[in-house]
């Protein structure tokens, strides 16, 4: 072999192996595993709750109507002010009830009169009668003017508090202690002509306010199970205890109870009617209002809650990762349950103690290491709400 042709070998090798090193050297080295936040399981007793849309009413809204047509002359309370049972609320012109009252005390002294003459002819001729100096028709013919002369001053007294009762229905009274609303006619109004007549406002009693609501027919069997089943005497007497959520999402400070449920299902809907009551002292809650009425049902022994942000559903599959002893997280399907807040109830899959991904789900494949750091739920989710 020639030198050169030697030296022309033993240049490649050498290059080569260069290249060799040099990719050796710039080889990246392996990530790092990635950090994850998880949470850690805890077998509980979680309550289960359901909620309902409800509106509020007072225990009494009356509606205040004219009895009598006529034009309305005044008002005498303050729009939206408490009123007093027995408190003037409304008058109406008097003066075309007035005329009336007079015209039938009229009719009342006239039919006095014929009465009186009655009387006294009948006390004439009855001591007659007896000693034959009057003929009996003239003894009949008196008795007759005379019950005649009483049924009509009856009919005439009757006519007048007809009238009198028509004339207190000038004056127009609260029924109720309660909140009056704005009025629905002004000074001047024509008002209480029938069929129709105006109503002229709204009375509410507000120291109790019924809610109302539906519940579907699956609903109302849950719940009446529970009761039957239930084991304390005092919720199967009282019924279940009710909260109020209002419609800034606070809880109203009084729990209610359950008035009545409707005697049927409405077929067209599906649904039931439920009538509540919550106590009222403050006078906090108005008629109109909306609001969530919240019922515990059954409580879920040994149940498992998870953030909802853990749980990925895919085509009706929910899935979760579960980290192992050796910080590899792995895929894991579950069976969830009703929503409770922001977490979700597990039904299926996991059980207490397990480590399951909580944060940087976007990191996290199947069987891939990673590096765990277990927070506290109450501190996440629970102080979002």
């Amino acid at each position: 072999m020639r030198p050169k042709t030697v030296c022309l070998f033993a240049c490649l090798a050498f290059f080569v192996l260069a290249c060799g090193e040099k990719d050796k050297a710039e080889a990246p080295a392996a990530p790092p595993p990635p950090n994850v936040s998880v949470v850690e399981t805890k077998a509980q007793d979680v309550p289960i709750y359901m909620e309902f849309v409800g509106q509020t009413y007072g225990l009494k809204d009356i509606a205040i109507r004219a009895r009598v047509e006529g034009f309305l002359e005044g008002i005498h309370f303050q729009e939206g002010g408490p009123v007093k049972k027995g408190d003037l609320l409304y008058t109406l012109e008097s003066q075309p009830f007035e005329e009336k009252v007079a015209a039938r005390k009229s009719n009342v002294a006239e039919a006095e009169t014929m009465l009186a003459k009655a009387k006294g002819d009948l006390d004439r001729i009855r001591p007659l009668a007896k000693i034959n100096a009057v003929s009996q028709s003239d003894l009949d013919e008196a008795v007759a003017a005379f019950e005649a002369g009483q049924s009509s001053l009856d009919a005439a007294n009757a006519t007048l508090r007809a009238a009198e009762i028509e004339l207190g229905y000038t004056k127009i009274y609260s029924p109720i202690d309660g909140i009056i609303g704005r009025t629905q006619a002004k000074v001047g109004d024509f008002v209480g002509r029938d069929p129709n007549p105006v109503i002229l406002n709204t009375v509410s009693q507000v120291d109790t306010i019924l809610v109302t609501f539906f519940i579907t027919e699956s609903q109302y069997l849950e719940v009446a199970r529970y009761l039957s089943q239930a084991g304390s005497r005092k919720v199967q007497d009282e019924g279940l205890p009710l909260e109020l959520i209002l419609i800034d999402g606070s809880i109203y400070k009084h729990p209610g109870k359950i008035d009545f449920i409707n005697r049927e299902v409405d077929t067209t809907t599906g649904a039931m009617l439920v009538q509540s009551s919550f106590p009222n002292p403050e006078e906090l809650l108005r008629p109109g209002q909306f609001a969530k009425v919240r019922v515990k049902g059954q409580v879920v022994k040994d149940g498992i809650l998870i953030p909802q942000r853990c749980v990925m559903e895919l085509q009706g599959l929910f899935n979760v990762f579960v980290v192992d002893g050796s910080d590899v997280a792995h895929t894991r399907e579950v069976t969830v349950g009703p929503k409770i807040d922001s977490f979700w109830l597990i039904t299926d899959g996991l059980k207490s103690g397990e480590r399951v991904v909580y944060e940087g789900l976007q990191k996290v494949k199947d069987g891939a290491t990673v590096t765990p750091a277990i927070v506290d739920i109450k501190s996440t989710d629970q102080g979002k709400k």
